[in-house]
């Protein structure tokens, strides 16, 4: 999606910002901010653009963005805030306008991915950025280059997205209702927490269980870390931090497999933590047969292509066996299997969505 940038008029020359912060208080920096719809939090990229989160760190600890509003939204494009008109309801036709022209332009090599989030600018003023910032839901690539990247959404990014299809005004994107950050407070950025599974033995992967609750009914998985234990190991680290919540049983092949597990099939955005546990799978073949209950790994024409789409099986598929990664069985809720397979599809695609409302694990 391409975005026509920016704003509704011009700023005064002022004085630009000059920081008195020490250069170790910007380092390993986040910002929280607490909206009406949810808490966002931001990582701070002080090595990418120091002078532009001194200021927001500034700002911040000064409380100029609490009580203020997210002031324009583009669905699935960006959502705009941090004007400090925007604290005074009765000031909405300025929305947009204060706020800027104190901070030069910082380059860098930072790119406008989903969860970037920039300074925005005066049309034609480079050098304009201030108080105001834009976040980026889903890839801006034209705007690569043009405006200053200072910060990344790390918690939040499905609250940003929310916030970003409320209904707004076609002409002009101001959202139709007031849409607060009622609270914006700096804290160090927390130490990494150890990756879900990643040493997690054998015989207790063994006896963990997970639920995949659908719109049908549920279906208890057991795991053959044995075999698999690469895969099993990803399901799990998926499963638990949500990333199969919200999706569907996007395929149902009769006799053959319904699968599920596609990302495109999420009602929501993946969050930073949940896509980073997204990765391609090296094959873990074995001789299992692929029979009904028996849980795979779907993958492309490459063995190692595998991620998050899984399948399981409705019939006994021979020609399946070696060919892909058996890594589990449904042993409770094959009844549930059974309503999966007889409902109405147009081809191979249900005719009505079957949800995956969550997979919880359950610890032996």
């Amino acid at each position: 999606m391409l975005l026509a940038f920016m704003l509704f008029g011009l700023v005064q020359a002022q004085t630009f910002f000059t920081s008195t912060l020490p250069p170790a208080d910007l380092q390993n920096k986040q910002a929280v901010l607490e909206t009406s719809y949810g808490t966002i939090v931001l990582d701070l990229l002080a090595d990418a653009a120091p002078n532009h989160v001194a200021h927001f760190i500034t700002r911040a600890r000064e409380g100029a963005y609490d009580g203020t509003a997210f002031h324009r939204v583009i669905a699935m494009g960006i959502i705009q805030g941090g004007d400090p008109l925007s604290k005074d309801p009765t000031q909405q036709a300025k929305y947009g306008t204060g706020g800027l022209g104190v901070l030069r332009f910082e380059a860098n090599a930072e790119k406008h991915t989903r969860g970037a989030v920039s300074a925005v600018l005066v049309p034609g003023q480079r050098d304009s950025g201030g108080s105001q910032f834009f976040i980026c839901i889903t890839d801006q690539v034209a705007l690569d280059g043009q405006y200053t990247v200072f910060a990344r959404v790390v918690e939040g990014l499905g609250v940003a997205q929310k916030i970003s299809t409320v209904a707004s005004d076609t002409a002009t994107n101001v959202p139709a209702e007031r849409i607060e950050i009622k609270k914006a407070t700096i804290r160090e950025r927390p130490a990494p927490e150890p990756e879900p599974f990643l040493d997690t033995p054998v015989d207790q992967l063994t006896r963990t269980r997970a639920v995949i609750e659908t719109s049908l009914g549920n279906m208890t998985v057991q795991f053959f870390p044995d075999r698999a234990p690469g895969h099993v190991r990803a399901f799990l680290r998926m499963a638990a931090s949500g990333v199969y919540d919200g999706t569907a049983l996007h395929r149902v092949a009769k006799g053959f497999v319904t699968q599920g597990g596609y990302l495109p099939s999420r009602r929501d955005l993946l969050e930073p933590k949940q896509l980073s546990y997204v990765r391609q799978l090296p094959p873990e073949f074995s001789p299992t047969p692929h029979e009904r209950g028996i849980m795979s790994m779907a993958r492309g024409d490459d063995p190692g292509s595998a991620t998050s789409s899984f399948f399981i099986v409705l019939g006994r598929v021979a020609a399946l066996d070696n060919r892909y990664t058996v890594f589990g069985r449904v042993v409770e809720g094959l009844d549930v299997l059974d309503k999966i397979e007889a409902v109405a599809v147009n081809g191979e695609t249900p005719v009505d969505r079957i949800e995956v409302v969550r997979v919880r694990v359950v610890a032996p």
